[in-house]
């Protein structure tokens, strides 16, 4: 397993200014503007034996509401950026791949960046019947099915390539996803994906927790639990890939204020979808979460950063033809004879 680490910076295009008076009510009506969340049930386990951790009704209802947004494509910088690293991964395999599945595709972020010549038939699918009614053109043809992310509708070895971007996070039984991306694939397919991991989005998550514990004497999950890049190898091998390749690139984004950190986080269907999530932020708490991370991480300019951490992986499923490690034994040669090999000396030609 490999690994890179790399970093942008994505600037939001939106008009920087001073944050609404503390006598304005626009500010708790803008963190209203979301699907009605449901009483908190607490965590609970599902009838397969796996966590089940996120309401994946509720986040259905959320990106329903952020795909009907009049300005819906504003809020899509994050996954345009994603799915052209993703379509990027994709053109570094030397070969066409007759059938792809694009699974939580939403809007086809990355097929938009793909080829006829690289793809030549396409399935998309996602949990939103209207991210799927938005779905860019591209020269591919496309069929899109309504489908969760955690139940794949299609047989064993369909397809020569299964790709994912920006879904893979809101996956309760993460484990038994991949294990059925590696069940559709055909042997020798890849899997080529991107999902939200490892410290995404530190600063919202300290200054919530910082606010929360002064004005309310305690705090409570705001920001979603994320899968460690450390994992990540290990749940792939578990379900079966080898040739594994996993990177992380970290992304930065700057906003005017931590108000626009959460209207952004709504407009892109990302909102906390957690069953032990609370409902609201009380005003008190969201005006010293505000101060507190313009204190912390604030930028010269009065931005705010918000950092997203974008886990990569790629993941073939076995085939015959595929390089394989020599037996155990078979070497031929000894580590501690290494040493009794002469280096040839440089020699004065002149």
């Amino acid at each position: 397993m490999s690994s890179r680490v790399c970093g942008r910076v994505l600037q939001r295009l939106q008009t920087a200014g001073s944050p609404p008076a503390a006598s304005s009510g626009s500010w708790s009506c803008r963190l209203q503007a979301g699907p009605r969340c449901e009483p908190c049930r607490g965590l609970s386990v599902a009838s397969r034996g796996t966590m089940n951790v996120f309401d994946r009704t509720m986040k259905r209802r959320q990106k329903n509401w952020a795909a009907a947004l009049q300005e819906s494509h504003q809020f899509d910088y994050l996954r345009d950026e994603v799915g052209s690293q993703v379509a990027d991964r994709v053109y570094d395999i030397a070969r066409t791949f007759p059938l792809a599945l694009d699974i939580g595709g939403g809007k086809s972020h990355i097929a938009e960046h793909l080829s006829k010549e690289i793809v030549e038939r396409l399935f998309l699918t996602d949990i939103s019947e209207t991210t799927l009614k938005q779905r860019r053109q591209s020269e591919i043809p496309t069929h899109c099915i309504l489908a969760d992310e955690e139940f794949l509708p299609f047989k064993e070895n369909t397809f020569d390539l299964v790709m994912s971007s920006l879904s893979l996070h809101w996956i309760n039984d993460l484990p038994g996803a991949l294990k059925q991306i590696h069940q559709v694939l055909k042997p020798d397919g890849v899997f080529i994906g991107a999902m939200v991991g490892g410290e995404t989005l530190y600063e919202l998550r300290c200054s919530l927790q910082l606010a929360e514990t002064e004005r309310e004497g305690g705090f409570s999950p705001h920001v979603s639990p994320y899968t460690a890049v450390t994992d990540l190898g290990n749940l792939l091998g578990q379900a079966g890939f080898n040739l594994l390749t996993v990177d992380t690139d970290e992304v930065q984004v700057h906003y005017p204020g931590i108000i626009e950190v959460m209207t952004d986080l709504q407009g892109m269907g990302e909102s906390n979808c957690a069953w032990n999530r609370r409902s609201l932020l009380h005003r008190d708490t969201i005006l010293a979460a505000a101060a507190i991370y313009k204190e912390m991480y604030g930028n010269e300019d009065g931005s705010i950063p918000a950092t997203f951490e974008i886990l990569y992986m790629i993941g073939w499923k076995p085939h015959d033809s595929q390089a394989k490690p020599a037996k155990r034994g078979s070497a031929n040669v000894s580590f501690g004879d290494l040493s009794k090999i002469s280096q040839p000396t440089n020699t004065d030609k002149s």
